[in-house]
């Protein structure tokens, strides 16, 4: 009787050892994530708690995490300072022209490389996806010659016309996707008289829509958040975007940290909402470029 509760009894005990390492490797996990957590958090709660400072807490040493009083007419302050309101719409004009020529021009050459039969077809997609080894830092001086030479320099143009050229990520991306309907679709819609670009448009696009969302959406956040071609292309107060206009705050002499954080917050707004209103797009992207198909 004994000898054959033995087993049980080891059995037991192996099962309680190992629901606890469990247990300690799964808080061992939390803990290590809410440290990770804790140090991403740091520099969007410094930004908030600077917004909300009034001047002289600004550079008080030590730092003041909480302010007294706090000033949330900094916010209201910062954004009247400044022209941002025509900068906010410069930036949407901006970034909607993007994300019209990204998705136009990506989703047809991704049609292209993955239904259509040419020769060469996949040395062109290989060459296509070579240059996102190349560093745009590298392209940005020759780009800028071009463009000044077309007399572009000053205008959104040099911003806006390539994106209608179809870049290598976003065209690997729906190509991957385009590459999971069936061709039978496609057959079937040029039995019926239909050439090409209406099999593009009737039949991919609508069947490729959460592709097309996942593009749109990195697309905007790319566009709203660039800064450097704004920077290097726009010379008029007039043209400037949201990320170059937060550069009023900032002169020779002084930084204004607590209207220029106020500011950035309110840029950033846009971003985040997108984000959390949106996050599974951004996994399906990730899904989709590792070629992975549910």
């Amino acid at each position: 009787m004994t000898t054959d509760n033995l087993p049980i009894a080891t059995t037991r005990r192996g099962g309680t050892g190992s629901r606890f390492i469990d247990r300690v490797g799964k808080f061992m996990a939390f803990v290590l994530l809410v440290i990770i957590s804790a140090l991403i958090l740091f520099p969007a709660l410094w930004m908030l708690s600077t917004a909300l400072k009034p001047d002289v807490q600004v550079y008080a040493n030590p730092p003041i995490w909480i302010p007294s009083p706090i000033k949330w007419e900094n916010f209201v302050q910062a954004w009247t300072l400044a022209p941002f309101t025509r900068y906010t719409i410069n930036t949407t004009l901006y970034t909607a022209a993007v994300i019209v020529g990204t998705l136009l021009s990506c989703s047809l050459a991704a049609y292209g490389f993955a239904k259509l039969r040419f020769p060469g077809r996949n040395i062109l997609f290989t060459i296509l996806l070579s240059t996102m080894m190349i560093p745009g830092m590298v392209t940005m001086i020759p780009q800028y010659i071009l463009f000044s030479k077309l007399g572009w320099v000053g205008s959104y143009l040099p911003l806006i016309v390539p994106s209608y050229f179809a870049g290598a990520f976003f065209t690997f991306l729906l190509r991957q996707f385009y590459l999971g309907i069936p061709n039978e679709l496609s057959e079937a819609a040029r039995v019926d008289g239909a050439n090409d670009l209406w099999i593009w448009w009737k039949v991919m696009v609508p069947l490729s829509k959460p592709a097309l969302a996942t593009v749109a959406i990195f697309t905007f956040e790319g566009t709203w958040d660039s800064y450097v071609g704004p920077l290097l292309y726009l010379n008029s107060d007039k043209l400037y975007t949201l990320q170059v206009g937060l550069q009023f705050f900032r002169t020779a002499s002084e930084v204004q940290w607590q209207y220029l954080m106020a500011a950035s917050i309110l840029v950033m707004l846009p971003v985040i909402i997108i984000f959390f209103a949106f996050q599974k797009y951004f996994v399906e992207g990730a899904a989709i470029g590792s070629g992975v198909k549910g």
